[in-house]
């Protein structure tokens, strides 16, 4: 291993891509970040953006670099050819497939994360119908993760959840045991699991040294949470373009539209809203998010009624591909609208908040904030009075989350199991 060696972590998220480089101290020693040139579908940007900022990090640094994880949108789904080759852009993950919901009753019991028409399961059977079954099914970490070792053999397990992969049994659903497409599918590893050392090509093109070891990474949402490291009484809330929340538990967590997650040793559960950010920016600049917001009084209601959703469909916290938005009425007041629309937010946040306890988890004592939306100071204290729990707002991210995996698979090559449990555990 190199002098004083750094690991690399890679976000993709839904508006861009973020890298931060730790030490094996979890100290951030370089990060940046980038925007989409076209939107989160297209394989192309996911490469053209990875490329820039690896090769925009300075050469002292990017030598001492002994691995790399990648985190991505959970259930953004790209169909490729057996070398990788994409054969369009990718089915984003709030894109929902009711066509396939008798198709889905087939393969998955009602209740299960992919029995959902917005599932990874209903966007694949789409892309099987539209090119056939001799293709690879991919997420987007794992299919960056396959960029760089030129291997797209392997699946993450968390990526592949909404897929169909049983986190509890590790297999597949038992009815999958009669599809024809198989071998579409990925060979699922669980989260930092070392993988292969980067391609050749891949090290000279971005001037990465040629052992750098490429591990399994996670749901761009679990990377968020280990960037957080957050105590057994806190839950973390994402206010990105979406909404999402995620918990520690002790044991996984069941019901429609749950996520349970394994993180090492422990249990992640939670849920994303189709709601958030997103839709804000679809009506105001950031200029005007940022002013009007400060008009905004967050201790009072706004006497609005509204669901901030971006479009029909829920996940969570119900699961309804037929939900509707309610956007109107829209006041003259451009600063009580967005009153309104933060107040929508948060009360989405707020059930979802009740619907893990309802499910068993523990509620939480304190809710730590990050993404975007966690910089806006009125819809933190908006969200306050509505959840009646204390926030505090983190600027951890994705990118520096997913490196402690780094860390982690590049670890299990050098010491023992226990070690090395030790070492990652140690963090959270």
């Amino acid at each position: 291993m190199s002098r004083d060696p750094l690991v690399l972590g890679i976000d993709l998220g839904t508006s861009g891509v973020r890298l931060a480089v730790i030490n094996f101290e979890n100290e951030l020693i370089h990060t940046s970040e980038t925007s989409y040139q076209e939107s989160l579908e297209s394989p192309e940007d996911w490469t053209i953006c990875c490329t820039l900022l690896i090769k925009n990090i300075p050469k002292t640094i990017k030598e001492k670099v002994v691995a790399i994880a990648v985190d991505g949108t959970s259930g953004t789904l790209l169909a490729c050819e057996r070398n990788g080759t994409p054969l369009q852009n990718a089915l984003p993950y709030s894109l929902s497939c009711p066509e396939q919901e008798s198709k889905l009753k087939e393969l998955v019991q009602d209740g299960a994360l992919a029995s959902s028409t917005s599932s990874s399961l209903a966007r694949a059977l789409r892309l099987i119908d539209h090119h056939g079954e001799d293709i690879l099914l991919r997420h987007q970490a794992d299919w960056i993760s396959g960029w760089l070792i030129n291997d797209w053999t392997w699946g993450e397990e968390g990526n592949n959840l909404r897929l169909g992969w049983n986190l509890i049994n590790n297999n597949w659903p038992q009815a999958f045991s009669r599809i024809s497409w198989k071998r579409a599918l990925p060979k699922i590893v669980k989260s930092g699991s070392p993988l292969l050392t980067i391609s050749s090509q891949k090290s000279k093109y971005l001037s990465l040294p040629p052992k750098t070891l490429v591990v399994s990474g996670t749901t761009d949402s679990n990377a968020a949470v280990l960037g957080v490291n957050p105590g057994k009484d806190d839950g973390v809330t994402i206010l990105g373009s979406t909404i999402v929340l995620k918990r520690f538990v002790e044991c996984p967590i069941i019901g429609s539209g749950i996520t349970n997650h394994r993180i090492g040793e422990n249990w992640l559960c939670g849920g994303a809203s189709n709601a958030g950010g997103a839709l804000l920016k679809q009506i105001f600049s950031d200029e005007q998010l940022k002013e009007l917001s400060r008009q905004i009084n967050p201790e009072t209601e706004s006497g609005l009624m509204l669901r901030p959703l971006p479009f029909p469909g829920e996940r969570f916290p119900v699961d309804d591909p037929k939900l509707q938005p309610i956007l109107t009425p829209r006041p003259i007041s451009d600063s009580l609208y967005l009153h309104g629309l933060l107040e929508g937010l948060a009360k989405i946040e707020a059930q979802g908040w009740e619907r893990l306890v309802e499910l068993g988890a523990p509620k939480p004592k304190r809710v730590i904030t990050i993404g975007g939306g966690a910089k806006n100071p009125q819809w933190r204290k908006l969200r306050e009075r509505i959840l009646e729990i204390p926030i505090h707002t983190s600027k951890a991210n994705s990118a520096k989350g997913v490196a402690r995996l780094a860390i982690k698979g590049v670890s299990s090559k050098l010491s023992s199991k226990e070690q090395n449990n030790s070492l990652f555990q140690s963090n959270l």
